[in-house]
């Protein structure tokens, strides 16, 4: 298995070469989240732990940042949402694959939906200046793209099935995803008001 810093920049500079090597690797479920999801995942919530309480949100209002309190609070909620996020997209994921005629172990579709996930994590730095949050879009695109090119690589996925296979599985990342957001939001908000 590569490097961390080495699969990151393989999977960002050249998917289709990395995702075949991601295809042949043997791995399991505690190696992935140990040695590339825990650290990567930590790199948004991190970054916005930093913009929620170091630097202030004008563009919601805010004129005073999020105390630390609040914000620690959202950050490992958040962390350890995104954490089970990831694993439940890749159960989904397993789940649809017959169904677009693809194939691949729980494992496969925890690598696929890990590896592709990787834009938007790197992104995620931006939310640290929540002026430039807007970034992480673009590596929200991105990772839509990495894991289009890596459907047929590492689910077997036919060319003819990946485009609505991947429209399915991004609208269930995307629901998966603002729910636990909100929920982390829901649970520092209530946490700041009780601090008040």
């Amino acid at each position: 298995m590569a490097t961390l810093q080495t699969r990151v920049i393989n999977i960002l500079r050249t998917p289709k070469t990395e995702w075949q090597s991601i295809a042949r690797e043997s791995t399991d479920v505690g190696h992935l989240y140990a040695e590339y999801i825990a650290p990567l995942a930590a790199i948004p919530v991190l970054a916005g732990f930093i913009g929620l309480t170091l630097v202030a949100r004008p563009a919601l209002g805010i004129r005073r940042p999020f105390g630390l309190s609040a914000g620690f609070m959202q950050m490992v909620v958040q962390y350890l949402l995104s954490l089970a996020g990831v694993y439940i997209t890749a159960v989904v994921v397993e789940w649809l694959a017959p169904k677009f005629k693809s194939s691949g172990s729980r494992v496969d579709a925890l690598k696929l939906v890990a590896y592709s996930c990787t834009a938007g994590w790197v992104s995620g730095i931006f939310w640290a200046l929540p002026l430039f949050g807007f970034m992480t879009f673009l590596g929200f695109l991105y990772t839509v793209y990495l894991f289009y090119v890596g459907l047929p690589r590492v689910m077997n996925t036919p060319a003819d099935q990946a485009v609505v296979y991947l429209i399915v599985c991004v609208l269930v990342i995307i629901v998966i995803y603002v729910l636990f957001g909100g929920i982390a939001t829901a649970l520092a908000l209530g946490n700041l008001a009780a601090n008040r």
